[in-house]
C-alpha cells in the first residue's frame, strides 16, 4: 500500500481520537451499519480530498465498509492531523496522502496520488482535487461517475466550471443540503473558529471588538459565538439582504475601511479574495489579530502585509507578528489559512456526523443513478436530506409530531377558506 504520513509511530494514539469522534456520530454509524451488510460501494474506487481529521476517519471507515476502495488526501496544507493520518494506515488499511505543515508542491503531488487510485468517484473539499483532475488528468474523465463537494468555497469554483461548460461529470453539493449548512457551517464553524482563536492566542474575547467580514452561514455563526463569549461584534458585507439580516440580528455593519480602525479581533468568513487588503493594515490597531475561517488562504493579502512590514517572527505557534513602519504590530493567525483546523481540531464530530452523513448516501445516490445525471452541479436529494435529520432526531431520543390525514387532506386543497 502506497501512502505519506508524517509518523506511523502515532498511529495508536489516532486511533483512539477516531474512536472517541465516533461515540458523537450515530447516524454515520448507522449507515456503516448498512453499508457492512449491504455493500452498496461494492468495486468502486472513491478518491477522497477532505480535511484530515478524527470525523472525516470514520467517514473513510464508512466508505470502505460499504465495499469500495478509499484513499484520502488532504484538502488544505495545514489541516491534517498527523495522529489519525497514521492510524488510518496502520489500523484500517486506508492509504492517506497527507502531512500537516505540507509545502505548496507536496500539497499537488498528494493530489496526484489520489487520482492514481483512477477514481470512480471524487469526494472533494475546496475543488482543488477535481480541478487537477480536468487540468492534467483528462484520462481519467471517462471512469468518472461523478463526485461530491463538501464546502462553500468548492460549490463556488464547479458552479463556475458548470457554468462555462468545463465540468465533465456531475458533481453533488453536499454544502448546500439542509443538515449541512445549517449546522455543520453555523454551529460547526461558529465553536471551531472560536476554539482555534482561543487556544492560538489565549486572549480573553470579553470586552474586544471582533470584526467578522461575511454573514453566510459561517459568518453568522462566528458572529454568534463571537457574542455569547461577550465580546462587541462588527458585521461586514457585500450584500444587502445579508447585512439587513445582521443589523437585525442586533450586530453593528459597515464597510471594512470604517471597521478596520475600530477591530481588535478579524475573522474574515466570505470565501473570496483580499477581503482584508491594504488599505486596511494601514489604518489597523496597534495589536489587531487576523484570522482567516474560510477555505483558502486569499482572503487575507499576506503578499501585501508581507511588502508592508519591516520585521516579521513568530511569537507563539500559529501566530506571526508583522511590524509596520510606524511601530504597529498586526499578528497573523495559521498563516491566513483554516484558523479552526489549523490552530484546533475542526468541527465538532456531532455536526460532522451530519455533513459526513450526507457524503456517504450522496456517494450511494450517484452509483445507483450512474449514467443519467448531466455534468453539472446537483443539490442533494431531500430524501436524503429529511432522512439524515429523521436519523440524527432518532439518535438524540427527541421525538416530532406527523401530520394526521386530516391535516394532510387540508394541505393539498385548495376549496376550504375562511
Amino acid at each position: 500500500m502506497k501512502f505519506h504520513v508524517k509518523d506511523l509511530s502515532l498511529a495508536d494514539e489516532g486511533k483512539l481520537r477516531i474512536e472517541w469522534a465516533e461515540r458523537d456520530m450515530p447516524v454515520l454509524r448507522l449507515i456503516r451499519e448498512r453499508f457492512e451488510r449491504e455493500k452498496p460501494l461494492e468495486g468502486k474506487r472513491i478518491a477522497a480530498c477532505l480535511h484530515v481529521t478524527t470525523e472525516t476517519a470514520n467517514l473513510m471507515r464508512t466508505l470502505k465498509a460499504g465495499g469500495a476502495e478509499v484513499v484520502l488526501t488532504a484538502s488544505n496544507p495545514l489541516s491534517t492531523q498527523d495522529d489519525v493520518a497514521a492510524a488510518l494506515v496502520k489500523h484500517y488499511n486506508i492509504p492517506v496522502f497527507a502531512i500537516k505543515g505540507e509545502d505548496t508542491e507536496t500539497y499537488y503531488n498528494h493530489l496526484r496520488a489520489a487520482l492514481d487510485i483512477r477514481p470512480h468517484i471524487t469526494m472533494d473539499d475546496g475543488a482543488d482535487l477535481v480541478s487537477t483532475l480536468h487540468k492534467e488528468r483528462r484520462d481519467l474523465l471517462p471512469n468518472i461517475i461523478g463526485g461530491t463537494e463538501e464546502t462553500t468555497t468548492g460549490v463556488i469554483r464547479l458552479r463556475a466550471m458548470a457554468a462555462e461548460g468545463a465540468l465533465a461529470y456531475p458533481i453533488i453539493a453536499v454544502n448546500d443540503a439542509m443538515t449541512k449548512h445549517l449546522f455543520d457551517n453555523r454551529y460547526g464553524t461558529g465553536q471551531s473558529t472560536i476554539d482555534g482563536l482561543m487556544r492560538a492566542t489565549n486572549i480573553l474575547l470579553a470586552g474586544r471588538t471582533i470584526v467578522v467580514a461575511g454573514y453566510g452561514w459561517c459568518g453568522r455563526g462566528v458572529a454568534m459565538r463571537a457574542r455569547g463569549m461577550g465580546a462587541q461584534v462588527i458585521v461586514t458585507e457585500v450584500d444587502p439582504l445579508k447585512a439587513l439580516e445582521a443589523v437585525m440580528d442586533g450586530y453593528r455593519v459597515m464597510p471594512m475601511r470604517e471597521a478596520a480602525k475600530e477591530g481588535d479581533v478579524f475573522i474574515t468568513v466570505t470565501g473570496d479574495v483580499h477581503v482584508l487588503d491594504r488599505e486596511h493594515f494601514e489604518v489597523m490597531k496597534d495589536g489587531a489579530m487576523m484570522g482567516n475561517a474560510g477555505h483558502f488562504n486569499v482572503e487575507i493579502n499576506i503578499p501585501a502585509l508581507e511588502a508592508m512590514a519591516v520585521a516579521k517572527r513568530r511569537v507563539r505557534p500559529f501566530v506571526d507578528e508583522y511590524t509596520m513602519p510606524d511601530g504597529r504590530r498586526l499578528y497573523l493567525l495559521a498563516e491566513g489559512r483554516l484558523l479552526n483546523l489549523a490552530a484546533a481540531e475542526g468541527h465538532p464530530a456531532s455536526v460532522m456526523d451530519m455533513s459526513f452523513a450526507n457524503q456517504a448516501l450522496s456517494v450511494e445516490y450517484l452509483i445507483h443513478n450512474a449514467g443519467k445525471l448531466k455534468p453539472q452541479v446537483y443539490p442533494v436529494p431531500r430524501e436524503i436530506d429529511e432522512g439524515i435529520a429523521r436519523l440524527k432526531l432518532q439518535a438524540m431520543h427527541i421525538e416530532i409530531d406527523t401530520l394526521t390525514p386530516e391535516q394532510e387532506r387540508y394541505l393539498r386543497s385548495w376549496e376550504e377558506g375562511t
